[in-house]
C-alpha cells in the first residue's frame, strides 16, 4: 500500500510539473501578462516602445543561449555569430529573393541551425574553458566573413534590410484598432512579444520533455548520461542546432525591425551581453532568460534618460565626470559580479522566493 501510494504521489508530482500553469497564482500572473501585452503598447511612447521591441528580441536570443548553456552546460561565446547569420539571412531571403513572411523568418532560423549543426560536433570532446576558446575562434571567423563578404553583408558599411512582417493584408508596421492607426513601434511590440511567448513556451516544452532531461543529464554528468544510454552526439549537436536557430530567429527580427545591419552589431560585446542576460536572469530557466534580457536592455536606456539629473555624469564626460556609456558599462559589470556573488541563480530565484512567500502568506516569515 505504501509503495503504491508513493508511486501515485510521484506520478502526480511529475504531472503537475508538466502543467503550463501549476497554480492559481501562475494563472493570475499569466492573465496579468496578457493584459500588459494588450495595454502597454497603447500607453507607452515611441521611445519606450522601441526599447520593449529590442528587449523582446534579446529575450529570444537569450532563451536560445540558455538552452545551450543553462540546460546542456556548453558555454559559447559565439552566439553573436548566429545572431548575425539570422540578420543577413533575412536581408537575402526577404530583400533579394523576395520570400514572404513567415518564410524568410523560418529560412533564417534554419540557416542559423544548419551552421550550428556544423559547429556542434566540435563540442563533443570539449567543455568549459576549451569550448569557450573554440567559440571565440568561431566569433573571430564570423566577424571576418561579415566584414569581407561584401556582396552579401555590404562589408564594413553594412547593408539595408527590406524584410516586412506582413501576412496577407495584415502588416505589423501598419496595424490599426478600429479607426485608430497604431505606430510601427506599437505594432512591433505586439508582434515581438507574441513571438517571445510562442518560442518561450516551445523552449519550456523542450526543457520539460525527454530531450530536456537528457540535456540536463549531460550538463551534470556527461559520462554517466552516456552510460545510461543518452547519445552525446545526438543531444549536444541538437542543442547547438536549436540554440543557433533561436539566435538566428532573433537576428532576423532585429534586422527586419532596424532595417539596417553592419558587422559592428555582431561583435564580442553582443555575445557577452547574452551571457550576462542568462547569468542575471537565471541559468537553466526560460523565464529567467526573459527577465535578464528585459533588465539589461531597459537599464542602460533608463540611466540615459535620467543622466541629466545625476551628479558627475554627462553625455561627453566634460568636467572630469563619467560619460553615460561609461556609467552603463560600470553598472553592467557590477550587476554580473553582484549576481554571481550573492544570487548565482539570478532573478528567477528571486521570483521563486517571492512566489513561495505569497503562497505561504500569512504564515510566511
Amino acid at each position: 500500500m505504501t509503495a503504491r501510494w508513493r508511486n501515485t504521489r510521484l506520478t502526480t508530482e511529475y504531472a503537475d510539473d508538466l502543467k503550463l500553469f501549476r497554480s492559481r497564482l501562475a494563472q493570475s500572473g499569466a492573465a496579468l501578462l496578457v493584459l500588459a501585452w494588450l495595454v502597454l503598447p497603447l500607453l507607452l511612447g515611441e521611445y519606450w516602445s522601441t526599447i520593449l521591441v529590442y528587449a523582446g528580441i534579446a529575450s529570444i536570443g537569450a532563451i536560445g543561449l540558455n538552452l545551450l548553456t543553462g540546460y546542456t552546460g556548453q558555454v559559447s561565446m559565439g552566439h553573436a555569430v548566429f545572431y548575425g547569420i539570422g540578420a543577413y539571412s533575412a536581408a537575402v531571403f526577404a530583400g533579394r529573393w523576395g520570400l514572404p513572411f513567415p518564410l524568410w523568418l523560418i529560412a533564417a532560423a534554419v540557416a542559423g541551425g544548419v551552421v550550428g549543426g556544423l559547429v556542434g560536433p566540435f563540442a563533443l570532446r570539449l567543455r568549459g574553458s576549451y569550448l569557450v576558446i573554440v567559440s571565440l575562434g568561431l566569433l573571430v571567423l564570423g566577424t571576418h566573413v561579415f566584414e569581407n563578404w561584401s556582396s552579401v553583408t555590404g562589408g564594413l558599411t553594412g547593408t539595408t534590410v527590406q524584410a516586412p512582417v506582413a501576412l496577407g493584408p495584415v502588416d505589423v508596421g501598419k496595424l490599426s484598432i478600429g479607426s485608430a492607426r497604431l505606430s510601427r513601434n506599437q505594432g512591433w511590440v505586439y508582434f515581438t512579444w507574441a513571438m517571445v511567448a510562442i518560442l518561450g513556451l516551445a523552449a519550456r516544452n523542450i526543457a520539460k520533455s525527454r530531450p530536456g532531461r537528457a540535456l540536463q543529464a549531460i550538463r551534470d554528468r556527461d559520462l554517466a548520461a552516456e552510460v545510461i544510454g543518452v547519445s552525446l552526439v545526438h543531444y549536444k549537436v541538437g542543442a547547438f542546432v536549436v540554440s543557433s536557430g533561436y539566435a538566428a530567429c532573433a537576428g532576423a527580427m532585429y534586422a527586419s525591425y532596424a532595417r539596417y545591419v553592419s558587422p559592428l552589431d555582431f561583435s564580442l560585446l553582443l555575445s557577452i551581453q547574452f551571457i550576462a542576460m542568462i547569468v542575471v536572469g537565471g541559468i537553466g530557466t526560460i523565464h529567467g532568460s526573459i527577465l535578464g534580457a528585459v533588465l539589461l536592455t531597459i537599464l542602460p536606456r533608463a540611466i540615459e534618460a535620467v543622466s541629466g539629473s545625476l551628479p558627475f555624469v554627462s553625455a561627453n564626460g566634460t568636467g572630469g565626470g563619467l560619460t553615460v556609456q561609461s556609467l552603463n558599462q560600470a553598472l553592467f559589470g557590477l550587476l554580473i559580479i553582484g549576481f554571481l556573488l550573492f544570487e548565482p541563480l539570478g532573478l528567477a530565484e528571486v521570483w521563486r522566493r517571492l512566489s513561495r512567500y505569497f503562497k505561504a502568506w500569512p504564515f510566511s516569515y
